[in-house]
């Protein structure tokens, strides 16, 4: 069995300094997004009662899809940048495959 790497300083300052941003930004994009698409701002709370199924179900989708393609993102410029500072990939990457 494999010691589990402690994750240095840097690299968990470096995940938060990438997914803040991102965090944000999508979801303004997805809020600016569907509000160009629909007219109307999306569901506050998906899951109240006066929110139809199709209604939810489709601001799911779209909220769930760009909250994941944001924190790939985020990750992927955090190993990026940890890479170039440090010349080497931060804890838990280092067997996967190469960086963009």
């Amino acid at each position: 069995m494999a010691k589990k790497q402690k994750a240095p300083l840097t690299w968990k300052l470096l995940g938060t300094g990438f997914a803040l941003p991102a965090g944000i930004a999508v979801r303004k994009l997805t809020d600016s997004a569907w509000f160009a698409a629909r007219g109307y701002p999306p569901p506050k709370n998906p899951a109240a009662p006066g929110t139809g199924w199709g209604e939810a179900l489709a601001w799911a989708a779209v909220s769930g899809v760009a909250a994941a393609a944001a924190r790939m993102a985020a990750a992927r410029g955090a190993a990026a940048t940890y890479k170039g500072l440090t010349g080497k990939l931060p804890p838990g990457l280092e067997s996967g495959g190469p960086l963009p």
